[in-house]
């Protein structure tokens, strides 16, 4: 009898049981000359007793603003060493921190900011094309003329308070230094009743993932969620006090601030940040100058490194492993990474933000064969079933179904959405990914497709309604379906198929044109990079538009032929 696509796993140490920063304690203790985090634009490095040092100075800090147990702060800002005290800090004092996309704009920025409840927000001054100052003075003009801590919007009723990561004085904002001082302020005995309250079940993390309805969810992640997925990455990977992670991968994301950021604490090692947003050049360079051992990145990441015209020039021999995850990969690139990169242990993970996030992983150990070709087998002190997604009923091992997971990883639930939190998790515990994937003899996964429409564009998650609802909003659109066509070097594109109203019919805008309509108002990578002027849709007999018709459509009219049949694990 055929066995069914049913899999868990123990492991040979019992979950973590303790907050972030009882953990963060419990290291700095016991590595406490060990480095914890390097900048290299910066050029700042701080040992386990330094950053424990400052995390406990903005944990008082927070304290001295108000913050209580459940308090919601914001953070929208790109990859530098405030972001990880801050994620640590937050965590001390049972607060929740809300990231923020630093690619947002005025309209996302406005709705999370109002969804989170955030009682603060902090903030740096700007990156590449994106004033975050400006962008948030024009929707809170009245921050202008309020003192700093003394906030009252009607917009953001819950906002009391805005920091500056930057040292020039701004109307209505604490700077980073005046912040910091309140911390030295304030006593130690507070901070650590405080941290007595605390419980590993606390919600101390909300990241936004947009939906099926087109409005972002928030995604609340506990203690016990992320800390003991990030300790069973860690342990996988054989991370020791002597690694050194290279995180050239945003914090913001799941990526940066579980699978990096938490994964290297836990185990004593030091967090690398070779730049404030990935520079392949900056990379490989902080790889050669700190002596890396671990390397993250998404496909597209390695592709650019791989491909930069000074690869050949570096040293990368002190690379062991690291995690391509967040999009397909590609096989062959998988080979070129072990080959080239030096990194014969490197590993494929696969999950979603709302299991926190890595739910199955390949293993050092296995065949170079099963690294590539597979996403591993499922995590420690998980369970993982793939099911028929018309009768619920788990397939039989090597049958697609959609995968579902059920453990200590899955999400307390979406902020204040019970709804979307019931569509999402079944009574009994089980989440369902919307992936579609089988399940060979030996346990391992294969990811074949996704019920969802979502798009993964270079790791980052891309949703088409939400896009297709800004979309509408433009009066030359009478009609508009946002489908993912495949991107040799991106993994997935957006392709925008239009129908237009009569008026702009006869002199369509080109490519340019419709992506100039868009700069400003959605983010930069939700603008479609493939513009489509149809006159009709695939239909089903009940007038639905077939998406999968229009995709197969879209790859023969863009050619897009020889990117489709790339294979991936």
């Amino acid at each position: 009898m055929t066995r069914p696509s049913y899999a868990h796993s123990g492991w040979d140490v019992p979950l973590l049981g303790e907050t972030i920063g009882q953990n963060l304690d419990r290291i700095a203790d016991t590595y406490p000359d060990n480095d914890a985090l390097v900048s290299i634009k910066r050029g700042v490095r701080f040992t386990y007793r330094d950053f424990r040092t400052m995390v406990n100075r903005a944990a008082k800090a927070f304290l001295a603003l108000g913050i209580h147990r459940g308090d919601r702060v914001a953070i929208w800002s790109i990859n530098n060493y405030e972001w990880v005290v801050a994620q640590f800090a937050t965590a001390k004092i049972g607060a929740v921190l809300v990231n923020i996309n630093p690619a947002y704009r005025t309209h996302e920025l406005e709705y999370v900011l109002r969804e989170s409840r955030a009682k603060v927000l902090l903030l740096i001054e700007a990156f590449k094309s994106s004033n975050y100052l400006d962008m948030f003075y024009e929707i809170c003009p009245e921050a202008k003329s309020a003192e700093p801590g003394e906030f009252d919007s009607w917009r953001f009723p819950h906002l009391k308070s805005v920091v500056f990561i930057g040292s020039q004085p701004q109307p209505g904002m604490f700077t980073r230094r005046a912040f910091a001082e309140m911390g030295d302020e304030y006593p130690d005995d507070e901070l650590d009743a405080r941290a007595t309250e605390l419980d590993i079940d606390d919600i101390i993390n909300i990241q936004y993932t947009s939906g099926t309805t087109g409005f972002p969810k928030g995604v609340t992640l506990t203690h016990n969620n992320i800390l003991n997925n990030a300790e069973h990455i860690g342990d996988i990977m054989r991370l020791t006090p002597k690694d050194r992670v290279c995180v050239p991968v945003p914090f913001y994301h799941c990526f940066g601030m579980v699978i990096s950021n938490l994964a290297a604490v836990t185990h004593g090692a030091t967090i690398v940040i070779p730049s404030p947003w990935f520079d392949p050049l900056a990379t490989l360079q902080a790889v050669q100058i700190e002596r890396c051992t671990v390397l993250h990145g998404v496909p597209t990441m390695f592709i650019a490194e791989l491909d930069h015209p000074d690869f050949a020039k570096f040293d990368l021999t002190s690379l062991r492993t690291g995690i391509m995850a967040g999009a397909p990969c590609p096989i062959e690139l998988m080979k070129r990474v072990v080959s080239e990169m030096h990194m014969p242990e490197v590993l494929i993970g696969y999950g979603q933000t709302e299991a926190s996030p890595i739910t199955t992983l390949t293993r050092p150990d296995d065949p170079l064969e099963r690294r590539v070709t597979t996403v591993g087998k499922v995590m420690p002190f998980q369970e993982l079933k793939i099911i028929d997604p018309m009768t619920g009923k788990t397939v039989p091992r090597g049958v697609p179904g959609e995968i579902c997971f059920r453990g200590y990883q899955v999400m307390a639930g979406y902020d204040n959405n019970p709804e979307a939190t019931a569509a999402t998790i079944d009574k009994q515990a089980w989440l369902h990914s919307g992936d579609l994937g089988t399940m060979d003899e030996e346990g391992y996964v294969k990811i074949t497709g996704r019920i969802k429409e979502m798009v993964i564009r270079g790791g980052e998650n891309l949703y088409p309604r939400e896009i297709e609802e800004f979309l509408h909003t433009l009066d030359i659109i009478q009609d508009v379906h946002v489908i993912g066509v495949p991107d040799v070097k991106m993994g997935e594109e957006l392709c925008a198929c239009i129908k237009l109203r009569e008026k702009a019919a006869a002199d369509p805008p080109t490519p340019e044109q419709f992506r100039e309509l868009c700069k400003g108002k959605i983010a930069h990578m939700k603008i479609p990079r493939y513009w489509w002027v149809l006159n009709d849709y695939p239909m089903t007999v009940t007038g639905k538009v077939q998406k999968f018709k229009l995709k197969d459509l879209a790859i023969r009219h863009f050619g897009l032929e020889a990117a489709a049949r790339i294979e991936t694990a």
